[in-house]
């Protein structure tokens, strides 16, 4: 299991180029299932989780062709033809799920895995009860039985209206797709409107799906009997994004952070000016400068796009551990996700829990300890700790960072951050 050996602290100077957006190309790569034309990805991450999507697909029929450099995908169907979506192709993937709504759409039938990956809390976490219970609104049927959803449908999926309970992004992902073949109009409210769904849907238009935005959580799509041959390019990560300019506010640093739009996190750089970074942007780059002191915050709430993101909360406690004062952290997406808070104590952090609100006592002086992952975000606000720790971490675990950051430590070499990968 490897490790990553990091001696701090470090000051980071230079540029980044932000990969493919690992939670665009999972759907995207989803919904490939709809077609019976080729596909050519571009801009694809290389992160474990695209792997595991990739090998999925290929199980499921889809004959997949990477570039030499992994970076651009050509997925073609074959005759082949599986629908079982097993629980070793998943169990490591929350995106498993989103096989279900395009196998129904497109075959009528699926034996899919309950998903893997991070463990927030078990199912109560991440549920997938709105994917089902939305997905029964346009005539699905299904069981459960060990582990598995044993779905089907008598004729084609028909439209309809639906308002989701709870905004969902992985939800409104799969109702998405599958509304693209399903006959008639449907009609979903209360959608997840993140960048990434943005890019789900301008990738199927791409493609002749017939998807509109008529309000900012409504969104209307009339089903078509098939998809036509397309090329796309998968926008730029927007955590991996978030997390490099996290790091030059926490370590005094400047950075350059190349081929991502600044106006889809304007949340979280509004939050980086509020402790006292220096924020330049451009039309697809970002210039950062850390604060000689880095203020407090007491105020931030995680919420659902355009709101200030979960998948960012982790790392950003790192930063508020260096304010002067006192800041306060509210999470409103996902229960028990403070599980990172405990190996932050290690290092000397000062936060206490009540509830689902984090106090983070700042002026904190991080010193080197052996660290244990427990989620991707968590993984990656250890490593930044680390980075600004005074002598030597050890961070273990570092698969869940590998999920989702492409060919991080290399990345962080570049920029100056002493960091070496044991593999053992």
């Amino acid at each position: 299991m490897d490790k990553f050996l990091i001696k701090g602290p470090c000051k980071v100077n230079g540029t980044v180029n932000i990969s493919g957006s690992k939670n665009a190309a999972l759907p995207i790569l989803a919904s490939t299932i709809l077609f019976d034309k080729p596909v050519i990805l571009e801009n694809l991450p290389r992160v474990k989780d695209i792997d595991t999507m990739l090998s999925l697909l290929e199980s499921l029929g889809s004959k997949i062709v990477l570039s030499k450099n992994k970076r651009t995908v050509k997925i073609t169907k074959t005759k082949k033809k599986n629908f079982v979506a097993s629980y070793s192709s998943v169990k490591t993937m929350r995106a498993g799920v989103l096989v279900l709504g395009p196998m129904i759409a497109k075959h009528h039938k699926s034996i899919t895995s309950f998903p893997g990956g991070c463990v927030l809390n078990g199912n109560s976490g991440r549920p997938i009860n709105y994917h089902l219970n939305t997905l029964k609104k346009l005539g699905m049927q299904y069981e459960i039985k060990k582990g598995y959803i044993f779905a089907k449908t008598k004729a084609k999926l028909k439209g309809n209206f639906i308002k989701f309970p709870k905004i969902s992004v992985g939800a409104t992902e799969n109702l998405i797709m599958a509304a693209c073949l399903a006959k008639g109009k449907t009609i979903l409210k209360n959608c997840a409107i993140e960048p990434e769904i943005k890019d789900l849907t301008n990738f199927l238009r791409s493609a002749g799906a017939k998807i509109k935005w008529v309000g900012k959580r409504t969104c209307e799509i009339i089903g078509v009997n098939n998809l036509k041959e397309t090329k796309y390019s998968i926008m730029g990560d927007r955590i991996e994004t978030g997390t490099f300019c996290i790091l030059a506010a926490l370590t005094k640093g400047n950075l350059l952070i190349k081929n991502f739009k600044p106006k889809l996190i304007q949340t979280e750089l509004s939050f980086l000016k509020k402790v006292g970074a220096s924020v330049k942007t451009f039309k697809n780059e970002i210039q950062i400068k850390g604060p000689k002191q880095i203020k407090s915050i007491n105020n931030i709430s995680t919420k659902e796009y355009p709101g200030f993101p979960t998948d960012l909360q982790a790392q950003f406690m790192v930063l508020l551990c260096k304010a002067n004062g006192i800041s306060k952290i509210t999470e409103k997406i996902f229960q028990s996700r403070f599980i990172h808070v405990m190996e932050l104590q290690r290092l000397g952090a000062k936060i206490n829990i009540k509830n689902n609100t984090a106090t983070i006592e700042g002026n904190t002086e991080f010193k080197g300890a052996e660290l244990m992952s427990s989620d991707l975000r968590a993984s990656a606000a250890l490593v930044l700790a680390a980075i600004s720790a005074k002598g030597k971490s050890i961070v273990s675990r570092v698969y869940h960072c590998d999920r989702g950051y492409e060919k991080f430590e290399d990345k962080l070499k570049r920029i100056g951050v002493n960091i070496k990968r044991i593999s053992s």
